[in-house]
């Protein structure tokens, strides 16, 4: 297995001002990270994603730093419609093919519409994710690139819809980013649903978490709730309650030999937090 490293890892500097998108690429190479991904490209003033896009490729290139996969919002049950919601993503194809990206993950969706969440259910808005889904792909497939969802948002979190919209989607271009650490925000074992999700999975993050049980009192800043009101926090990889060792060994068994990128979203200082993640994770899949 490769290791890369989500740009969303750096966000506290991004955020803060003193690192952009681009100037990361060389904190991540002098890291010893293999590849790095970006989630959606804030480009600077006066310049557009496309050209964004064309000069973090070129600072890749001249790093040997690859991108591997762009990863992106969306929402296919939005109420522009699904058309457009297409439409949008397929450019961001283009940007993702701009970048040396063979990847792209983009959201299914975040919530039921409102106007029949109230009398209908998962099962009603499937077809329409699946063919979102599937038109996405398609487009994708003729640059080159393999497109996936990831298993985030609350909505379809879980492996059990996560693996129905791959099945419906019907397409080999079409799969799953699986990042470990997320399954716990729709409280569902990771080990479980990375077993299950197995012939589906193009691309990993690995993420940890703390997780205190929803029956105390809340443990305040940097904690959120999950789905059955569970206390979730970001931690540093091998320091939280995700059974990361575990998934990475499903993984090895099934034959994964792809790529596992690093996602930090912690309280502690992100450099160090992913400095510690990478250190653990190259043991953890040292030791397979």
């Amino acid at each position: 297995m490769k290791i890369g490293v989500s740009s969303y890892s750096f966000q506290q500097l991004i955020s803060s001002g003193e690192e952009t998108q681009l100037s990361i690429m060389q904190k991540a190479k002098d890291m010893g990270f293999d590849g790095i991904e970006f989630i959606d490209l804030s480009a600077p003033g006066g310049v557009t994603e496309l050209e964004y896009a064309k000069m973090i490729r070129e600072e890749s290139e001249r790093l040997s730093l690859p991108v591997v996969i762009y990863t992106i919002s969306a929402n296919l049950l939005g109420e522009n419609g699904l058309d457009a919601e297409v439409e949008r993503v397929c450019r961001k194809i283009d940007v993702a093919y701009e970048l040396g990206a063979k990847k792209l993950r983009h959201d299914a969706a975040w919530s039921m519409p409102d106007d029949i969440k109230s009398f209908k259910g998962f099962d009603d808005v499937l077809p329409i994710l699946a063919e979102g889904c599937r038109r996405i792909t398609e487009y994708a497939a003729s640059k080159g690139i393999e497109t996936m969802i990831e298993n985030h948002g609350f909505f379809c979190q879980e492996s059990e819809r996560v693996e129905r919209i791959v099945t419906n989607t019907a397409n080999g271009n079409f799969g799953v980013l699986c990042d470990i650490g997320n399954f716990c925000c729709a409280d569902e074992n990771s080990c479980y649903a990375v077993g299950r999700l197995m012939p589906y999975i193009k691309h990993v993050h690995a993420k940890d978490f703390h997780i205190k049980s929803g029956s105390g009192f809340n443990p305040g800043d940097g904690f959120f709730k999950s789905r059955s009101g569970n206390y979730l926090r970001g931690s540093i990889i091998g320091h939280g309650d995700i059974p990361v060792y575990q998934c990475l060994s499903i993984l090895k068994d099934k034959g994964y030999d792809g790529w596992v990128s690093v996602e930090f979203e912690g309280l502690e200082n992100c450099l160090k937090g992913i400095e510690i993640g990478l250190k653990n994770l190259r043991k953890m899949i040292e030791t397979l």
